[in-house]
Parts: C-alpha cells; sequence; structure tokens
C-alpha cells in the first residue's frame, strides 16, 4: 500500500519514486507498484532489510526517503479513523493490524483528538510480533525473523516512535498465528466476498480468537486488498 501510494503520487507530480522490496515478495504487489510508475529495487531477505537498503540508496543518489512512520503518512491514515469513529458512533473495541504502526497510531490519535474512550488492540502474525514483545517490555524489542505469509506484518524492527504512541494508547496486543489469519480470509470471501491480504484479515482473526463480544460492540480494520492470486 505504502510503495503504490508513493508511485501514485510520485507520476501525478512527475517525479522519480524508487520503491525497495525484499527479494520473494509479492509477485502482484511488485507489478502494482510498476504500474503506477515505481523503479523497483529488491533487496533483502525481508521488510527490514530492504528498508535499510531504501535509506542508504536514497543518500547514495540524493533521494528523499519517504519511511513506513512519516508524520504526514500517519495524519493521512488516521483520516479513516475519524470517518469511522463519525459514522459510527459509540464504539468500545476497534482492532487494527500493526506492520510498522501508521494505522494503530493513527487510530489512536484520532480516538484521543475525539476524546472518546474506545479500546485500541494492535494486531501481529505470532511469526513476527516484534511490536507485541515490546509492549510487554515495554522496551523495544527486535526479533530475529519475522516468519509470516502475511507480509504487510512482517517486521522484525519496530519503530520508536510508533512504539511511544502505542505504550501509552493501546490497550493490548494479540497475536494471530498464519492459520486463524487463513481462516479469517476464507470468512471474509465466503461471507461478504471481501478480498484482502494476510494483514487486512488479521483483525477478524484477533476479533474471532477473543472470542464472545456479547454486549460489546467492536469494529475491525480490513486494510489491504493486494493479496496474490495463488495465495
Amino acid at each position: 500500500n505504502h510503495g503504490q501510494s508513493l508511485a501514485y503520487a510520485a507520476r501525478r507530480h512527475g517525479i522519480r519514486c524508487v520503491i525497495v522490496v525484499p527479494r520473494g515478495n509479492s509477485a502482484d504487489k511488485n507489478d502494482a507498484m510498476r504500474a503506477f510508475g515505481a523503479e523497483l529495487v529488491e533487496h533483502g531477505r525481508d521488510f527490514d532489510e530492504a528498508r535499510v537498503h531504501a535509506a542508504q540508496l536514497a543518500q547514495g543518489e540524493r533521494l528523499r526517503f519517504v519511511g513506513p512512520f512519516e508524520p504526514e503518512l500517519v495524519a493521512g491514515v488516521g483520516t479513516y479513523a475519524l470517518e469511522l469513529f463519525r459514522a459510527v458512533g459509540k464504539i468500545d473495541t476497534v482492532y487494527a493490524p500493526i506492520g510498522c504502526g501508521s494505522g494503530i497510531c493513527g487510530l489512536i490519535s484520532a480516538r484521543d483528538a475525539l476524546g472518546m474512550s474506545t479500546e485500541i488492540v494492535g494486531v501481529v502474525s505470532a511469526g513476527a510480533n516484534a511490536y507485541a514483545q515490546s509492549f510487554v517490555a515495554r522496551k523495544l524489542v527486535a526479533t530475529a525473523s519475522a516468519d509470516t505469509f502475511a507480509d504487510g506484518m512482517a517486521v522484525r524492527v519496530p519503530v520508536p516512535a510508533a512504539l511511544d504512541v502505542i505504550w501509552k494508547g493501546a490497550a493490548r496486543i494479540v497475536e494471530v498465528s498464519d492459520g486463524e489469519v487463513e481462516d479469517a480470509i476464507r470468512a471474509y470471501f465466503s461471507d461478504t466476498h471481501q478480498v484482502a491480504e494476510g494483514a487486512g484479515d488479521a483483525p477478524l482473526a484477533a476479533l474471532l480468537k477473543e472470542g464472545d463480544q456479547a454486549g460489546r460492540r467492536a469494529a475491525i480494520i480490513l486494510t489491504g486488498g493486494n493479496i496474490d492470486r495463488a495465495v
């Protein structure tokens, strides 16, 4: 989503856009970014290695590095949170996936700005749980791997600025397995004919995992439709 949005904006303004993705990245996502005019560079075994290379590439070629937690990005993502809270009214809980944290931090910021008491629950993959470990430890914890097919949540190193917001504003972080995410993918497709990628399905998986919500009003963020046909 981040790569496609940058490529789209760059094309609109007639400027160069270079996107770095890890080797083995989703073929459909790569095709979509190229279709918007991005120069695609494949580097590293995962998102974090690609991110480091992107920063080095930007410095070497005098490009503006646009990371996954720019203030403008968080503010932009936060607009959907404002729409949600204004449209639906009282919500007891919102479940949101955590990649690098822009989505959940946008939700927390919008909730606080509106003076609401809604609890915000983060969702991560059990195989890429750096944010969950950091949330409990109250310090940044990086993991050695991010082993999940939900590539939108496959992050080994949390963003410190995101953690500061999450520590203060999130109620908890739920870990979901790939199997639970797969069940959510099937449920969305069968019940609502929505097609979403792994990270987008994770909030539904967390809601189902936490069980009975009788008497409570919950919202789940379905974000990201970039799932390969084979998956």
